[in-house]
């Protein structure tokens, strides 16, 4: 639905039908930009980008098989205490949401527990945040014990702060025996108690899932396996460049968050090496901080990973802010998003683009900085992708060792030790011996000079 301004205008004329339930009206909320104190929401800069960002909101709605009655951006001067936008909104929101008779109201902004209050009593339907919004969607799309545990975890401390006194009715008004007691433990008290000790619980097992992951994370080092970890803004296309990459067959859909579990798969390089290419949830604007600490089991998966893709919808109008809003949940991992020998930046969708286009983005690609450079590619037709794994592969082999050797062309368990264990970057045959040039980690250096009599190669 294409999203429109709700700024006290006349609506649009809406033809009457039957009544209609279990549909939602999405609300943007937008903080006004002012530019030397006159406000600048009709230019087409700050319009486009808060039509972008509700159109996020309403896909959001839409991951959960929300039905949208409308999308609508409210403009605001000021954020109210109260009820976040002002009275008069207010007003006009219910009006609108009585007359669709809608069940939800969603509110494209983090609210305070007494403002989604408010609004729930002046509006007269539930009211959900961005925050409850996404947890929702982390909810259902959860579906291996680690996820589900990460996603209560977030719920739980989300919820912790929204109770209200609704059941009164159930407190205990004497504590101890007869009438001798204090006031006893309200229903809001043993609530709180009840979370708390529920998220207790949930932070011990995950502590046993991120022990659990350290122990594969050792066991990968000791093969030893590199690790490559795509991250990039919801819905960039990560879940169908790791199709590609690893010809696996992982959820991969046009929806936001189509993927939340995090996924390890062999990823084999040109020369023969192999890495392991993790697939990881997607980061979105506004990212909930209990889900960023919920979700940092998963993440360390990134934290731990020798080589970052990045992964951009270069098509997407807001690209350059999805890049911003990816870069400030990585420093919130503490990775830095600037470090090009750590980082790949992959501009996704260029299928998207016509022959002309695709020129011109090849021209900028071509101006930016060399220790910073873009990889075009197509997750969907594989245009792209042998350029991207070559730059893969000379990321990793910045931390390994190039080396010369000659081997007997009997010795077949040798070379075939070698195949397994270096990538063969070179193979001849002279007079019954296999001239090589092969790339080892640095944990196999030694093995291989002393067992076949290696030279590193000189630069």
């Amino acid at each position: 639905m294409e999203p429109r301004n709700f700024d006290g205008e006349a609506d649009r004329p809406r033809s009457a039908g039957a009544k209609q339930t279990g549909r939602v009206l999405v609300i943007g909320p937008y903080l006004r930009v002012r530019a030397g104190g006159a406000d600048t929401q009709s230019e087409s800069h700050v319009q486009r980008d808060a039509e972008a960002r509700l159109d996020e909101a309403a896909g959001l709605a839409r991951a959960i098989d929300l039905v949208i009655a409308d999308a609508i951006i409210a403009p605001i001067s000021q954020i109210r205490p109260a009820t976040y936008i002002g009275k008069g909104k207010v007003e006009e929101i219910a009006a609108l949401a009585k007359s669709l008779d809608v069940e939800l109201v969603v509110m494209d902004c983090a609210l305070a527990p007494i403002q989604q209050r408010n609004l729930e009593k002046e509006l007269h339907a539930k009211v959900l945040d961005r925050t409850g919004l996404i947890l929702e969607i982390f909810g259902r799309r959860a579906k291996t014990k680690e996820g589900s545990l990460q996603v209560e975890l977030a719920h739980l401390n989300y919820q912790r702060s929204r109770l209200v006194r609704s059941w009164t009715h159930l407190e205990r008004q004497r504590g101890g025996f007869g009438f001798m007691g204090g006031p006893g433990e309200t229903q809001i008290e043993a609530d709180r108690r009840l979370i708390q000790e529920r998220i207790s619980k949930l932070e011990g097992e995950l502590k046993k899932v991120q022990a659990t992951r350290r122990l594969h994370r050792a066991g990968r080092q000791r093969v030893p396996y590199r690790v490559v970890a795509l991250v990039g803004y919801t819905n960039a296309g990560k879940s169908t460049l790791f199709n590609r990459l690893t010809r696996a067959d992982v959820q991969a859909a046009d929806m936001l968050f189509a993927t939340l579990d995090p996924t390890l798969r062999a990823l084999t390089l040109p020369h023969g090496g192999k890495a392991m290419l993790s697939d990881t949830v997607g980061f979105i604007s506004n990212l909930p901080t209990q889900l960023v600490a919920a979700f940092r089991a998963t993440l360390e998966e990134v934290l731990e990973a020798d080589v970052i893709l990045h992964v951009r919808d270069i098509s997407h109008e807001d690209a350059e802010a999805q890049q911003s809003d990816v870069d400030a949940v990585l420093r919130q991992l503490g990775i830095n998003p600037d470090d090009s020998g750590r980082i790949i930046e992959v501009w996704n969708k260029i299928d998207r683009y016509d022959a002309e286009q695709r020129e011109e983005l090849l021209n900028i690609a071509a101006r930016r900085p060399a220790d910073h450079p873009a990889m075009l590619v197509s997750a969907v037709s594989g245009e792209g992708i042998g350029a991207l794994l070559a730059a893969i592969e000379e990321r990793l082999a910045a931390k390994r060792t190039t080396l010369d050797l000659s081997i007997d062309a009997a010795d077949g368990a040798g070379i075939s030790w070698l195949h397994r264990n270096a990538e063969v970057l070179a193979k001849e045959l002279h007079d019954g011996r296999f001239d090589m040039t092969v790339r080892v980690d640095e944990t196999k250096r030694d093995i291989v000079v002393n067992r076949f009599d290696a030279v590193p190669r000189v630069a």
